[in-house]
Formats: C-alpha cells, structure tokens, sequence
C-alpha cells in the first residue's frame, strides 16, 4: 500500500515522532496506521513528543570553529548535567554546531522567526510569482509553497542533517530525545564569519566547511 503525505500527517499528529521515521514506520506496517503506532511505541519515537514538554535546564555550551574563518557558539539543553555528560549528548550537541557552520541558519525553529520577516518574505515572494505570470488565485498556494523552502533555509530544525540529507535536524532532534530518555532543547546560536558584512570579494566558506565534513 502507498504511504502517502496525510497518512504521515496524521501519525505525526497523533504520535509527535518525526516524518522520517512515521514514514519508515508505515511502510513497515503497510500503511497500517494502528501498526504503525505500535511501532513507533516500541522504539520509544512517539514519547519524544511527551517528553519535549518537560524543562531542560542543564546542558552545555560547545564551539566550532573551521579554519579560523568560522565560528560557532551553540547552546543545547537537557534535563540533567548527567545527560549533558554523556559522550552521545556532546557528539550530538558538536554535530549541531558544525551543522550551523556549514548552513548559516538565522533562526533555531519556525516559531522563532518574527513576523515582520515573514510578511516581507510572503510580499517578496508573492510579488515574484506575479512577475511569472501566475494567476491570481494560484498565487497565495504558490507563496506557502515557496515560504516552506524559506523555512528550509533559514530554520535550524528544518534543515537537511549535513551528514544525512534525508533527515531534517528536527528528526535527529527526536530521535536523541526517544534513545536518551530526556528533554533536548536546541535553544540558541551565534555564527561568525570572518569579514561577514564588509564588502569583499565574496569566497562560499560555508560550502567550504560542509565539503570537509562530508569527507
């Protein structure tokens, strides 16, 4: 049986694992949706969801930097310093900063993003599918198409994973949250790169540094 997007949907919302692994977890079950639950149940996926309710307030704060060009300061939180010790919880936490060295991400999720950056995204790329052409009443699903790709672009979580384009931060988010049994926060960043806002010749160090860790 096909999976399609509303059957992922649909046990995202009812389950709060990530799309990757509802996905995998309906083929599985052949797009049953009561086994693809019971699935995600035993793997612990779907009580990340509960679980991304409670406080983290310990955590540590890492750095990366590449080449002496880019820098990085992130801070991801959990809910004990015993977790924040663990081997696992560092490679992850090192994973995010060289993930925001190589995506430049402006923002950790969607709902960090203000308004106002929003409706200036929604006019310029309302504007744009006017300038193609478009018909009027076709826009508007033209602009939420193209503001999910804005999303991809600038929100942490949204990302494709550096060293796995086929999961989103947000998934492997969710999947250290179900193995580690607590809360995990990515809560803030900070990027440098050198020279960044003078004018110059321009060279992509970003594109640089994802090169190498693909290496």
């Amino acid at each position: 049986m096909a999976v399609t997007a509303s059957m992922i949907k649909e046990l995202r919302e009812r389950t709060g694992a990530g799309m990757l692994d509802c996905k995998k977890a309906l083929v599985e079950a052949n797009g049953d949706l009561e086994k693809a639950v019971e699935i995600l149940r035993k793997k612990g996926l779907s009580k990340a969801a509960k679980k991304a309710g409670r406080i983290a307030a310990e955590g540590i704060v890492d750095s990366y930097i590449h080449g002496g060009r880019i820098g990085v300061l992130v801070e991801v939180n959990s809910e004990t310093d015993f977790v924040a010790k663990n081997e696992e919880f560092k490679q992850f936490v090192r994973d995010i900063a060289m993930q925001i060295a190589a995506q430049s991400p402006r923002y950790v999720s969607r709902e960090d993003v203000p308004a106002e950056v929003i409706e200036k995204e929604k006019e310029i790329l309302r504007q744009q599918a006017l300038n193609e052409g478009k018909p009027e009443h076709i826009v508007e699903k033209m602009v939420e198409g193209r503001l999910e790709k804005f999303y991809k672009e600038v929100c942490l979580l949204e990302q494709p994973f550096i060293k796995d384009p086929d999961v989103t931060i947000k998934d492997i988010l969710t999947e250290k949250i179900a193995k580690i049994g607590e809360n995990i926060k990515i809560r803030r960043f900070v990027r440098y790169e050198v020279g960044e806002g003078i004018e110059k010749k321009q060279e992509n160090f970003a594109e640089e540094v994802a090169k190498q860790i693909k290496m």
